[in-house]
């Protein structure tokens, strides 16, 4: 174990259940230093009480845009500096894109992304200056490939893996890490607590999102993935000199991650033929980067 003083100090968003929970009390475990947040500050009231020199923990609502920056200050004052971001508050919605609300949309992607985003803006002049940190962001097998009803939640963190790999070229030079983290399906209470439903079910779509929906249910409780063998990923993943920008969680994922690119792989042989044939016969100005 570390000592007190030369622990790594996380700090990781949404910690009151599921993923988040779990990396919480796995980090603890191994001896580092810990800045959890969650919208109900108590609910983290057990991890403090049994860590009491390394635990710290902050109300903060991701949504709230004001609260984000004041916040991320305190936790890199608690410990004097932070070496491991962690993305992970969030919530899922199910609807197919008629039937979700513009509220709901909006909502989502205030959490899910804007959120994100704006805890990554808030502790970049900090480990900037470290010249050292890891951010850690928690995205989806939706983001793999999408499903019929999680396409607003699928947005979310496909707009979350794109700001993550531009993020990770600019940092790169200053000493700095991004791993996106998609994990597949695990035993959490995501199903149960933090999947919002759209408000009005339209029939049509019973055999698309609808079907999907009813599967989510009964696989509620019965997801194959262990959340704290996840955490130890996660954790090994931060650890290494090159960590990996994408962490694929779990059998479920990897597979899904496969099909993908045999499929992306497929589909840019089919139309290659036509599709090489588009730029301009002379040469042009000069290559984009790479």
């Amino acid at each position: 174990m570390n000592e007190p003083n030369d622990s790594p100090v996380w700090f990781i968003t949404g910690c009151s259940s599921g993923l988040g929970r779990a990396l919480a009390r796995r980090v603890l475990a191994r001896g580092h230093r810990l800045v959890a947040t969650a919208r109900r500050p108590e609910t983290l009231a057990d991890l403090v009480a049994s860590h009491p020199d390394q635990c710290r923990a902050l109300a903060l609502d991701v949504a709230v845009a004001a609260q984000i920056p004041a916040v991320v200050a305190q936790a890199a004052a608690a410990f004097g500096r932070l070496d491991v971001v962690v993305n992970n508050a969030g919530y899922g919605l199910i609807g197919a894109v008629e039937e979700v609300s513009d509220d709901q949309i909006a909502r989502s992607f205030e959490t899910n992304f804007f959120g994100a985003l704006r805890v990554m803006r808030a502790a970049l002049p900090f480990l900037r200056a470290q010249r050292r940190g890891h951010f850690v962001n928690i995205s989806a097998a939706a983001a793999i490939a999408n499903y019929p009803g999680f396409s607003i939640y699928g947005a979310t963190k496909c707009a979350l893996e794109g700001i993550s790999e531009s993020l990770a070229a600019e940092v790169r030079p200053l000493g700095l890490k991004v791993t996106i983290v998609q994990p597949g399906p695990f035993h959490t209470d995501f199903i149960s607590r933090s999947l919002e439903r759209a408000p009005d079910r339209i029939a049509d779509y019973e055999a698309t999102s609808g079907k999907f929906l009813r599967f989510l249910e009964t696989m509620s409780g019965r997801q194959p993935g262990d959340p704290d063998k996840a955490a130890e990923a996660i954790i090994a993943a931060v650890a290494l000199e090159n960590p990996p920008l994408r962490l694929v969680l779990g059998k479920y994922a990897n597979e899904k991650a496969r099909r993908k690119l045999g499929a992306a792989a497929r589909e840019l042989d089919a139309g290659s033929a036509a599709a090489l044939e588009t730029d301009f016969d002379s040469p042009g100005p000069g290559e984009a980067p790479r």
